[in-house]
C-alpha cells in the first residue's frame, strides 16, 4: 500500500501534507511499501474530481479523514474507493455520504504519537498559510520578531513545528494543520486569513467537527505579496480584503503598511478570542479514528 498525499509543483514542503508521511507509519507500521495498485489517502484536501486521474495506478484508494473542498466536486464516488471517514459533515453532505463517515482530520491524531515537553515559550506564534511562507516569509519573520511573538514556518521539518506548536501558549493560525494540530496538543488558535487564497469551506468543514464555530480575524497582506494571488478559490472574500489593502498601501511607503499590518496583528492579540475544542469531544474523536483504523487492518478488510 502506498501513501498518496499532495505535493506541490514547486517542491516546498507544506506541514499538512508532509503529516502524511510521519503520522500514518506510526498507527499502519509494516503497512506501506511502494505498491500503488493500493493507496491510501490522508491529511489534505483532496476528495475531488482531480483523485482518480492522480491515482491512475489504483485499483483500490482508502480514504481516511481527508476532506473535500478544492476542485470540483465528483459526480459519484468510484467503486474502487474504499471511504473509511472523511473530514467533516460538510465533506460528508458535499459528497452524499451518511453523517457517520464524518468524523474529524486524522491530523489530531498526533496527541497520541508526540509528547509536549510542557514548556512554553512563546505567548503567541503566527502560522502563515504555505503560498503566503512563500511569498514573505523573511517579511512575517521579521514582523514576528519585532512584535516579540514567535513564527513557525510551515515547511519546517514535521517534529520541529509540532514542538513549536506545543511551546506556544496561543498559536495564530492561517495553516489549517497548523491549528489542528494546536488543537490536538492543547494549544489554544486563532485563526487568521491574510488574502482571499483561504479556504474557508475546509476550515468550516474541520471546525463542525470539533464543535467549534470558525471565526477568523483578518489581517492586511504584507507588501511582498503578488498581485495574482487572489484567491480564486475563496472568491467571495476578494473584495473586502484588496480593497483594504489598496487603502492602506495607495501613496504609502512599504514601511507604514508593514506597521499597519503589525497594527492589526496586535489587535488580534488583544482582542481575539482563543478556541479550544472540548477534552471530551477532542477524546472522543480521537477514539473514533483509532477505532477506524483499527477495522482497516481486519484481515480481508
Amino acid at each position: 500500500m502506498k501513501i498518496f498525499y499532495y505535493r506541490r509543483r514547486d517542491g516546498q514542503p507544506n506541514f499538512g501534507d508532509e503529516l502524511n508521511t510521519w503520522l500514518w507509519p506510526q498507527f499502519l507500521p509494516d503497512f506501506f511499501d511502494d505498491d500503488g495498485t493500493t493507496q491510501f489517502i490522508g491529511t489534505g484536501t483532496l476528495i475531488n474530481h482531480r483523485l482518480p486521474e492522480r491515482t491512475t495506478d489504483a485499483k483500490r484508494l482508502i480514504i481516511f479523514s481527508s476532506g473535500a473542498g478544492y476542485e470540483k466536486t465528483l459526480p459519484t464516488i468510484p467503486s474502487h474507493w474504499q471511504i473509511a471517514c472523511v473530514r467533516g459533515p460538510l465533506s460528508a453532505k458535499r459528497l452524499q455520504l451518511p453523517r457517520q463517515k464524518a468524523i474529524t482530520d486524522g491530523g489530531i491524531l498526533v496527541r497520541r504519537c508526540f509528547t509536549p515537553t510542557g514548556q512554553k515559550n512563546n505567548a503567541y506564534a503566527f502560522m502563515p498559510h504555505i503560498h503566503h511562507a512563500n511569498f514573505a516569509n523573511v517579511a512575517w519573520k521579521t514582523l514576528c520578531a519585532d512584535m516579540g511573538i514567535g513564527y513557525i514556518d510551515p515547511r519546517w521539518p514535521v517534529e520541529q513545528i509540532l514542538q513549536a506548536i506545543s511551546q506556544t501558549e496561543v498559536l495564530l493560525a492561517e495553516a489549517m494543520h497548523g491549528a489542528i494540530v494546536a488543537d490536538a496538543l492543547r494549544t489554544a488558535w486563532i485563526p487568521v486569513i491574510t488574502s482571499p487564497r483561504i479556504l474557508r469551506f475546509k476550515w468550516q468543514d474541520w471546525c463542525a467537527s470539533i464543535g467549534v464555530p470558525y471565526r477568523p480575524w483578518q489581517l492586511l497582506p504584507l507588501p511582498e505579496y503578488p498581485k495574482y494571488a487572489r484567491g480564486l478559490r475563496s472568491s467571495l472574500q476578494a473584495s473586502w480584503l484588496w480593497t483594504q489593502w489598496g487603502r492602506q498601501t495607495l501613496g504609502q511607503p512599504v514601511t507604514l503598511l508593514s506597521r499597519s499590518t503589525a497594527d492589526s496583528m496586535a489587535r488580534v492579540i488583544s482582542h481575539g478570542q482563543p478556541t479550544l475544542s472540548k477534552d471530551i469531544t477532542l477524546e472522543r474523536l480521537t477514539t473514533q479514528l483509532e477505532e477506524s483504523l483499527s477495522a482497516l487492518k481486519q484481515p480481508g478488510i
